[in-house]
Formats: C-alpha cells, structure tokens, sequence
C-alpha cells in the first residue's frame, strides 16, 4: 500500500468513492469522498499503512468503531460503514464541513450564548454515549463537527480507545487522547470513567471562549504534570466579559479529581438547560430554542442578532421618512 495518501484520491473503497484529502491525524487519514451509487458526501477515514498491516491494531479499529456505528445519536457523527478494500482499512460517516478548532481559527472566540449551546450539544451526546458504556477519551475542538443545521456533533468514538487497548496489548509506548485535553487521571494512566470526558469538555470550552487551552507547554511530561497538579487560570483573566455562572461551570469541569466535576455529563445538561432556559425568558442572549432532537444553535444565535439589526434600520429608516413628510407638510 502506498505511503502518499494523495494516491488513494480517485479510488473506490467499499460504496464509496475517494475525492480529496481533508486532514491527516496520527493514525489515519480523512478524505471527502461521495456514494459510487449517488452524489451524497461523506468523510473517510483510512488507517495509515503502519497500523492497517498491523493485524492487532486493525483489528481493534475495526471492532471498537463497529461498537460506535451502533451508537446513534443527532450530537454524535453517523459513522455508515467500517469495511476493508484490499489493504485499505477504513470507515465512512456523514460529512460535515467544518470543525470547531476551524471555526475558532477563522472568525476567534465563541459569544458566551454560543458556548453554551454548543456545551449543550455535546453533553447530550456524552451523557447517551456513557449511558450506554462508551468512553470518547479525545474530546477536542478538532472533534466536534458543526453541522450545517447548527448542531455539533462529536466525532471519533473509538479511536482513543483502539490506541490504549492496542498499546495494553502489545506493551508499545503510545500517547493516548491529546496533550492539552487529557484529564489528571488520563495523565496518570489511571482507570477512566465518563468524567474524564468531562474534563477535555472544559478544556474546550476553555478554548472556545478564549481560544486558548488552559495549560501550554511544549514538552509532554510537563504538560501531564500541569494537568495533575496546576490551577487553571480562570478564563475571565482572558475573557473578562465571561459570566460567572459559565466561569463556575467551566473550572469545576477542570477539577483535579473527578468526585469535584459533575457526577455526570447529564448533571451538567441539567444545569447547561437552567441557563438556556432563563436566557430564552429574559431574552439576555437571545437563545433560540432547542429541538427535541438535539439540534440547536449556533447558527440561529447570529440570525436572531441580524434581525435584531434589520428591524432597528427600518424603525431608523420609517423614523426619518416620517420627520420628512412632516416637515413638507
């Protein structure tokens, strides 16, 4: 199999064919492909030839997002397929265009209102997954996908944990989850359970309203020490206009140890759906209401505030005709 991912654009894998390279991770690259039975986009993601000739690893990708297709949710992304074509191994799931660290970079910090519906969407997607036994273990900014809807979606159930079972069973040294995300006990090497999850939410929650990560370094070790032992800095040091309220959620989601965050990520819906709630009734943030099914938005939070500028142009606009005609008259 060839080393130059740039090779495969053009090919057929599965149902599937390749058209572009879209983003090269550690362990596979993702493409843009499209149904050979249709025009529906779809994103691709291939094991690199190290791990995909490696009988151990690909075997657990293969199973582990097997487990994760059956993990269907409108905040987590729909994985389609997970198949093999020769020495290809990949997985199909929906497109979308845009990730939450691509936003960041091209247009800066999330509004507070956005932050929240977007921590709304993706611990909905936490509290189904560890309801039903599935660790993410890489939440980042780069996972969580906007959707053209508005919703975010979370990506990548699965890898983090083929790399930590792969790296049990072979005994190679490989670093699980990112460095800036990683939870204390992730840090550690400890056992994690669905608030580690939790911690990596706060860290890019953190990132979203500051467009900084709480801890910097360039060196791993002392990055893992910085998340076991440091005190974040509280993001209104950033971002002075941060409520307090966001302020408290986002630090007690960075506590050192797990028994100090949310027992859940639904403890944390619950208080996320409080702030939307009072935010719709005093129309502070100009929420837009939620669907039942998960989608929310981003995008109709900047619609509302483009109203809210057409409407005050025409009052402006009638207002001047008005003195004028009065005047003529």
């Amino acid at each position: 199999m060839t080393l130059d991912p740039e090779h495969l654009v053009g090919r057929t894998v599965g149902n599937y064919t390749i058209d572009s390279l879209i983003g090269q991770g550690a362990f596979a690259w993702v493409f843009k492909g499209h149904e050979t039975s249709g025009d529906a986009p779809v994103a691709l993601k291939v094991l690199r030839p190290r791990y995909a000739g490696d009988p151990e690893f690909e075997k657990r990708f293969r199973n582990e997002f097997k487990i994760a297709s059956e993990v269907r949710h409108p905040n987590i992304v729909r994985i389609l397929e997970v198949g093999q074509e020769g020495e290809t191994t990949y997985f199909a799931m929906d497109y979308h265009p845009e990730t939450l660290g691509e936003r960041l970079e091209k247009s800066g910090p999330l509004a507070e209102v956005e932050v929240v519906e977007l921590a709304r969407c993706v611990a909905r997607a936490l509290a189904f997954a560890h309801e039903a036994g599935v660790i993410h273990r890489d939440i980042k900014v780069d996972n969580v996908l906007l959707a053209e809807d508005g919703r975010a979606v979370i990506a990548d159930f699965g890898i983090a944990k083929t790399v930590s079972g792969y790296a049990s069973a072979t005994g190679q040294n490989m670093t699980i989850g990112t460095p800036h995300y990683v939870s204390p006990e992730q840090a550690q090497g400890r056992k994690l359970d669905g608030r580690s999850d939790l911690y990596a939410l706060g860290v890019t929650l953190y990132k979203a309203l500051t467009d900084k990560v709480p801890f910097t370094s360039t060196d791993w070790f002392e990055l893992a020490r910085m998340h076991v032992e440091d005190p974040p800095e509280p993001p209104s040091v950033k971002r002075p206009d941060i409520s307090s309220r966001m302020e408290r959620i986002i630090l007690r989601l960075l506590a050192k140890h797990p028994d100090d965050r949310y027992e859940s990520a639904g403890a944390l819906l619950k208080e996320l759906d409080d702030i939307s709630d009072k935010a719709r009734a005093t129309d502070t943030f100009g929420l837009a209401p939620g669907s039942e099914s998960g989608g929310t938005n981003l995008a109709r939070t900047r619609s509302k505030r483009i109203w809210i500028w057409a409407v005050a142009i025409l009052v402006v606009v009638g207002v001047a005709l008005l003195v004028v005609l009065v005047g003529r008259g």
